[in-house]
């Protein structure tokens, strides 16, 4: 009977497959190591539902002073890609991939941006912090939309290595997120348009922002060199406030990876507002102001309009 032989035919196929893990229906996602919470973001927005990352130093975490875990190594260990900043700002990193023994490849985000040297005048403070971690390149290129559109560019590219048949879909989540990019870069030259050129200078903790200085036209000025390993000095601190006074300088910004109290001495004896928190080397949690990339410059920008359009210094 050619209807029950079929019938048995389909029990059987039906049960063959009731045997098979789930997951193996499921397109198997691609394991990246991001080494802080911006890269990871980035590799999010290019990766979609192809990737799975793991994020080493997270949300509001300070990758200047990070120490790695066991746990890092393992995550390493199992990594087909793992995308890092570069320009010596993952000082631990070199020990980690020894450790993990890893045979991932990197791909380092920073690939073709040309540095901007850190600020000799910070060099002279804090050398076991900033020259040890840093050499003499500024490492932040992030803080400048355009560095981060090479970001996304050289992060496409390298999933794309990675995982070949992803290509197409990298390509397109790219070309999507460069375009939020865009849109954001004329949100920031608006904003800083609004602020009146000579109230466009503040005070914030460490030097993480000379892209965003170069790019956008505000003069950030810290006591502190590019990495938050470095100790400000007296005599630095006293510099500063000597500064502040002098230019009318309206505002601080407190950082969400530094110490509030050396901003707020400065603007206890200088008299300057103390402005917003700005999000400088690590993301929010998701839930937080700044939880993405886009959603962190916003963040910043809003803040630092707020504060420097607001009154006299």
């Amino acid at each position: 009977m050619p209807n029950r032989r079929a019938l048995v035919a389909g029990l059987v196929a039906g049960l063959t497959l009731a045997t098979v893990p789930f997951g193996a229906f499921a397109q198997e996602k691609l394991p990246v190591v991001a080494s802080f919470s911006v890269l990871a973001d980035f590799v999010k927005q290019v990766g979609g539902d192809r990737v799975s990352v793991t994020t080493l130093v997270g949300p509001d975490g300070d990758a200047h002073v990070y120490s790695p875990t066991p746990g890092d190594a393992k995550a390493m260990a199992a990594a087909r890609l793992v995308v890092v900043n570069g320009l010596h700002f993952e000082g631990w990193l070199p020990r980690l991939v020894k450790s993990s023994g890893t045979k991932a490849p990197l791909a380092e985000a920073t690939k073709g941006i040309t540095p901007l040297e850190a600020d000799d005048e910070h060099e002279g403070h804090g050398k076991a912090g900033h020259a040890h971690a840093h050499g003499h390149d500024d490492p932040h290129a992030w803080q400048s939309i355009a560095n981060a559109k090479t970001y996304v560019a050289n992060i496409r590219d390298a999933l794309s290595a990675a995982d070949p048949a992803g290509k197409a879909e990298y390509e397109t989540n790219a070309t999507a997120y460069l375009a939020s990019l865009d849109a954001l870069e004329g949100e920031v030259k608006a904003a800083v348009a609004r602020i009146p050129a000579d109230r466009r200078k503040a005070i914030t903790t460490h030097d993480a922002f000379g892209y965003f200085v170069k790019a956008y036209g505000i003069e950030f000025i810290a006591p502190q060199g590019v990495s938050t390993e470095a100790e400000a000095s007296a005599k630095d601190v006293a510099r500063i406030i000597r500064q502040v006074k002098a230019q009318k300088i309206p505002a601080v910004f407190l950082e969400n990876v530094t110490n509030p109290r050396l901003v707020e001495q400065i603007a206890r004896e200088s008299g300057a507002k103390v402005g917003g928190r700005l999000y400088s080397d690590a993301l929010s949690e998701a839930s937080g102001p700044a939880g993405t990339y886009i959603r962190m410059v916003k963040h910043n920008i809003s803040e630092i309009e707020k504060a420097l359009t607001a009154g006299p210094a």
